[in-house]
């Protein structure tokens, strides 16, 4: 999927996840009795896990691999929940500090959102400041749409489910539209089964990060090719601080950069880089 389709799925699935979310809180049962700690941290970490959970998916979609998709959204289910017993119980504490001013909860959303970011970083290649940057935004839009929406729909419950579906799709849309416009490097698939699809490194760059692997094995692949003629652990990409370099992992296959073989190649903007029967293209921005 393209970097502005990104944002789509990451909306789309956010929503989802607070509807889930807000349906969960029903069968629960703690809907309706606002100000106890207590049952604001069950119903936050009920969002959050929904929310998270969802907004996970999006990485098993854009990859197109259940089990990338799964991983990240156990990951973010995880990290959500938590992340909503936090928010909500400290929104509401924020709430009644600040005289009943609904940005008291806007801020507890902030930080919900924040970590619903950080969560997608780690299962994704953005930096984690990044993620949480939007996550953070976000999660204060989503926040004062929520409560906009819990004030001016005369049925609660609908309020509530329209509220939290607003603070879902707004922490996915933010946190994907704020990595996609500071990424800084980035590979483009040409061609092959994964046409469209981009995949962010800014993670990688760093001298001291990992290094991301190329290849088709699932499990043990940073980015992951569709392909027969890629094997399992193809190539790896290398962070310098300013550049990443290419290498060949490869048995005989080989590793090709603009047409030419190669066992190592520094990176620039706009190469061509065929693994097996899929080109792919690197982008960089200065």
């Amino acid at each position: 999927m393209s970097r502005n389709t990104r944002m789509y799925y990451y909306a789309i699935l956010g929503a989802m996840g607070g509807l889930a979310g807000s349906k969960l809180t029903e069968v629960i049962g703690f809907l309706d009795r606002p100000g106890v700690y207590l049952s604001d941290l069950v119903l936050g970490g009920a969002v959050g896990f929904s929310v998270g959970f969802m907004i996970g998916l999006a990485q098993g979609i854009l990859s197109r691999s259940a089990l990338r998709g799964l991983k990240a959204a156990l990951i973010g289910g995880g990290i959500g929940l938590l992340a909503g017993a936090i928010a909500l119980p400290l929104g509401e504490f924020l709430f009644l500090t600040a005289g009943g001013q609904a940005s008291g909860r806007a801020l507890g959303w902030a930080i919900f959102g924040a970590l619903i970011g950080l969560s997608d970083s780690i299962t994704g290649g953005s930096q984690m400041w990044k993620s949480a940057l939007g996550g953070l935004i976000g999660g204060a839009v989503g926040g004062m749409l929520l409560e906009f929406s819990l004030h001016r729909i005369s049925q609660p419950l609908l309020g509530k489910v329209g509220g939290l579906m607003l603070l879902g799709a707004a922490v996915g849309a933010l946190t994907a539209l704020i990595v996609v416009a500071l990424s800084r490097a980035w590979l483009e698939v040409r061609s092959g089964k994964l046409q469209g699809t981009e995949f962010i490194l800014d993670k990688f760059l760093r001298e001291t990060s990992p290094a991301a692997i190329i290849g088709s094995n699932v499990l043990k692949c940073d980015i992951v090719l569709m392909d027969p003629k890629v094997e399992p652990q193809h190539a790896r990409l290398k962070g310098a601080g300013t550049h990443l370099t290419l290498q060949d992992m490869s048995v005989g296959s080989g590793t090709f950069v603009n047409g030419r073989k190669v066992e190592k190649h520094r990176l620039s903007d706009r190469q061509a880089i065929r693994v097996g029967s899929t080109e792919l293209v690197y982008h960089e921005r200065g």
